[in-house]
């Protein structure tokens, strides 16, 4: 079944970019590795860009659920199947993000704006206890990118840079480190691809039917 495909490979990714932490009692604290170095690099960017970043973060996700509404309110019109894989999609996402939260819990994963003291972040950091892996707003980002493009596959070009944006904003913001946002746009990718995939088909039943049967009859010739 693809959509068992889908989350297989899904988890998979997410479980190789973990740190570890299963287990553990102890909060799991990354100071080294490429993940680090990359985060170093990013935060040491002007204030200015860190900025655009906070926006970015914010912004991205709200664009991404207005083309969302506006494809299912056209697919509603016209009656086609958008209409379908953008309800899906919110089920996806609320899905993705309850996810998110439990594998926090199981990571315990420390934030690097605490972790890595000392790279001065621009934003405060997140209080203690609020862990990092995998990023919720990469999820949500993800998801909904996702579900756009599967909804509207002409839309990709947009899609998809606004849900990287939506992540690389948090590593610039200084609170994630990338690969906390690379794990949460493949976990809302994976779930809400495997929601929509699995259950478009029962959505779309019922609905055919109902417009089947309400449709006026035509006089026999």
């Amino acid at each position: 079944m693809l959509a068992v495909l889908i989350l297989t490979v899904g988890a998979g990714a997410v479980a190789a970019l973990a740190p570890g932490g299963l287990g553990d009692p102890r909060p799991e604290v990354v100071t080294e590795g490429v993940s680090a170095d990359l985060y170093r690099a990013v935060v040491g960017v002007p204030a200015g860009v860190v900025r655009l970043g906070e926006h970015a973060a914010l912004g991205a996700p709200l664009l991404l659920l207005a083309a969302l509404a506006w494809v299912g309110w056209v697919g509603r019109r016209r009656r086609t199947g958008a209409t379908a894989v953008v309800a899906l999609t919110g089920a996806g996402a609320v899905l993705a993000y309850v996810t998110s939260e439990a594998l926090k819990l199981v990571v315990d994963q420390e934030r690097p704006c605490r972790a890595i003291a000392d790279v001065p972040g621009w934003v405060p950091c997140p209080p203690a206890g609020d862990w990092s892996f995998p990023s919720n707003h990469s999820t949500v980002a993800g998801a909904l990118a996702t579900g756009l493009v599967l909804a509207a596959p002409r839309l990709a070009g947009f899609a998809v840079p606004a849900g990287l944006l939506a992540a690389a904003a948090r590593v610039v913001a200084g609170v994630h480190y990338p690969h906390d946002v690379v794990a949460g746009l493949l976990l809302g990718t994976a779930v809400t691809a495997a929601v929509v995939v699995l259950l478009t088909p029962a959505v779309r039943r019922p609905v055919g039917s109902t417009r089947d049967r309400c449709a006026p009859e035509r006089p026999a010739r």
